[in-house]
């Protein structure tokens, strides 16, 4: 049964498609042309266009991308006007570049603004919820970093181009902090059963609490805890 579909599988049609087997050497010739095309774009563009991409710049190598590909492989997209949406873009880009350079707020329009996420080792609720980032893949984030709890770093910063930007305590300055190591909040506390410091859960606010009901956070009023820990990072 295998056998015989495969003797009437239509080869030339599966690997080809509608095209002849002529248009391979065509399209490597496309190829060449487009990828060149590329190069040569990306270094008009300069730098900006290669290095950790902004939004606006994501949408051009996303433009670029796309006007590149279709010519390479489909014989009814002309190279010419390919080549012309690669101008086009590459003019807009400038265009927009000057203004931004000349205008802070069109800068922050189009490029967007960074963010405080942490402060002293607590979360900037307020920025936090506006920015589109969840707690384990920003924790993930900064474990990449090596930090392994919170009251580690004085200052974190979302740049605009989605890079996270880390200020450190000094070792003598590290304090309690929210844990963030895999698993560290999974079993959230509201009675504690000794004293010591706990963290908030929810925003990482630290406070010494003697055991009993843990109670609600002086900050945003939830009212589950986790044990903080004063680990000092390993560099």
């Amino acid at each position: 049964m295998l056998t015989l579909f495969l003797l009437e599988l239509n080869w030339k049609e599966l690997l080809m498609g509608h095209e002849e087997w002529s248009f391979l050497l065509e399209i490597i010739l496309r190829t060449a042309i487009m990828f060149l095309a590329i190069i040569v774009g990306l270094r008009v563009l300069g730098k900006r266009g290669v290095k950790q991409l902004s939004i606006f710049e994501l949408v051009v190598i996303i433009g670029l991308g796309s006007a590149a590909g279709d010519p390479m492989f489909n014989k009814d997209v002309g190279i010419v006007s390919s080549i012309l949406v690669f101008i086009v873009i590459i003019l807009l880009y400038t265009i927009i570049t000057i203004f931004i350079a000349k205008s802070k707020s069109f800068e922050k329009l189009v490029e967007g603004t960074s963010a405080c996420l942490i402060r002293d080792g607590e979360f900037a609720i307020d920025n936090f919820k506006k920015e589109n980032l969840g707690s384990d893949e920003f924790f993930a984030e900064l474990r990449l970093k090596g930090v392994s709890q919170l009251g580690q770093i004085e200052t974190a910063i979302v740049e605009s181009s989605g890079e996270i930007s880390i200020f450190f305590h000094e070792d003598q300055a590290v304090k309690y902090g929210l844990p963030i190591m895999p698993d560290s909040l999974e079993y959230p506390l509201k009675i504690t059963t000794k004293e010591g410091h706990y963290s908030c859960t929810f925003c990482g606010h630290t406070e010494f609490k003697t055991a009993g009901n843990a109670g609600n956070c002086a900050k945003c009023q939830k009212d589950e805890w986790v044990e903080a820990s004063d680990k000092r990072r390993v560099t």
